[in-house]
């Protein structure tokens, strides 16, 4: 969703955020016999006649707004250059302040805001929807809340990082692409390390031993065997339940802030064998260095996004620059200007998307491949260990049991349900006296 399109845009990292194929025609939901006739019966991953047809229209709704969403913002940003909008507020900021650096603070928050405002709508609409499949319980108070104080980290970090980023653009106006690239560096280290200093702005956490004294000592199990140096003290339980009905449990922070976080909504709802699971998965991505490996991936990549991103910005700049009242000697260093850059790196954010999964779902897989090794000996059957915890996770957020390649392509950062139980059901290495891939024995 949008609460945080404006500091995601701040940092020039987005994505790197009626196509459905359900044989349906839009806005028509269908019979619970038409979804079941839509689910394969030997696949592993299946959902009840009911929850299937609800799967099957919450789908399709989640799928059309994805697109929505994306053209919605990139015409947003097209607008407020196009009516002039962008300089009208740097014009203002200028009289507001004769500082520079104060005039690009007001003109990137004020930005940030109309970002977040236009954005507002469609989550509002989408959260609807959420209450009424019954996947989310947070209330509108609540929400609003939530909504409020994503925009108030928004406009404090992103302002502060935009008006880095303009800096730099006008301080080397041919290179600026690469100092932007070099800058935006340690910033994906940073938000890995601070994502879980900031969590507890938007929910509550205790520890977990508090409660589930019994699923920690299991997870310590599991974290002896894959050397994760998560002792129990970072073992957090969060109180999802105030918000939502869905399942998770995942491992965030790098280093220092590393810790494990189970929802309220998954410990006792499912068996600790799952959590385990679970927790092997998340482990993997550690064990495997998949964080620093996804980090150096993106910003390899990143660095020829922004590149190409620079000079289709000057691209545009040279044609339209006078039209949308941009600074005719330097359009791009004005901070009216800056919107142009991130317009460009939207579209290629949006461009990019299917990539960026598709190299997400790689490592996903992986961690899946890891996570089921991780619990064998453990638990006493991994496979159906495994399913279990993909139905659990399939039928608690309604995920489509058979999603149209294109969007599972486009969309998906982790393999579908489906895709993922389905392996799960048949991967058993040690069957025949062999090995897994990642550990060799017990």
């Amino acid at each position: 969703m949008g609460m945080f399109r404006a500091l995601v845009l701040a940092v020039l990292v987005a994505g790197l955020g009626s196509v459905v194929g359900v044989g349906q025609q839009a806005g028509e939901a269908p019979t619970a016999a038409q979804a079941q006739a839509s689910q394969t019966p030997q696949q592993a991953y299946h959902l009840p006649p009911d929850k299937l047809a609800k799967a099957v229209a919450l789908s399709r709704i989640r799928n059309v707004e994805h697109f929505v969403d994306a053209f919605w913002g990139l015409l947003v940003l097209w607008l407020l250059l196009a009516t002039r909008a962008a300089a009208g507020m740097e014009a203002w900021a200028k009289r507001v302040s004769a500082r520079r650096w104060l005039q690009g603070l007001f003109f990137f928050a004020v930005l940030i805001v109309v970002l977040a405002v236009t954005e507002l709508p469609l989550d509002m609409y989408m959260h609807t929807v959420s209450r009424n499949y019954g996947i989310s319980v947070q209330g509108w108070g609540s929400w609003f809340g939530d909504q409020g104080k994503a925009l108030g980290l928004s406009v404090v970090l992103g302002s502060l990082v935009m008006l880095l980023f303009q800096w730099i653009v006008r301080k080397w106006p041919r290179r600026y692409w690469l100092g932007i690239w070099v800058a935006t560096l340690p910033l994906m280290v940073l938000s890995v390390f601070v994502s879980p200093l900031i969590e507890p702005l938007f929910n509550k956490y205790e520890p977990l031993t508090k409660s589930y004294p019994g699923l920690v000592a299991k997870l310590e199990q599991v974290a002896q065997k894959t050397g994760t140096d998560i002792p129990p003290e970072r073992m957090f339980l969060m109180k999802a339940s105030e918000k939502t009905n869905g399942l998770n449990a995942y491992v965030s922070g790098l280093g220092a802030t590393k810790r494990i976080v189970v929802w309220d909504t998954t410990a006792g709802r499912v068996p600790d064998d799952v959590v385990m699971f679970v927790f092997g998965h998340e482990s993997g991505h550690y064990v495997l260095h998949h964080i620093p490996k996804e980090l150096t991936g993106f910003g390899i990549a990143l660095f020829f996004v922004y590149w190409g991103c620079a000079a289709f910005a000057n691209g545009l700049a040279r044609r339209f620059g006078g039209r949308w009242g941009l600074d005719t000697e330097a359009p791009l260093a004005c901070r009216a200007g800056f919107v142009v850059l991130l317009f460009t790196i939207s579209v290629a954010s949006f461009v990019l998307e299917p990539a960026a999964n598709g190299f997400s779902r790689h490592f996903e897989h992986e961690a899946d491949v890891y996570g089921q090794e991780a619990i064998h000996g453990l638990v006493a059957d991994p496979q159906k260990t495994a399913v279990t915890g993909f139905n659990a996770l399939g039928q608690a957020w309604l995920e489509d049991p058979n999603p149209s390649p294109f969007i599972e392509f486009w969309e998906y950062s982790h393999p579908s349900v489906k895709t993922r139980a389905d392996f799960a059901a048949h991967y058993d290495p040690w069957a025949n006296g062999g090995r897994g891939e990642f550990f060799s024995s017990k």
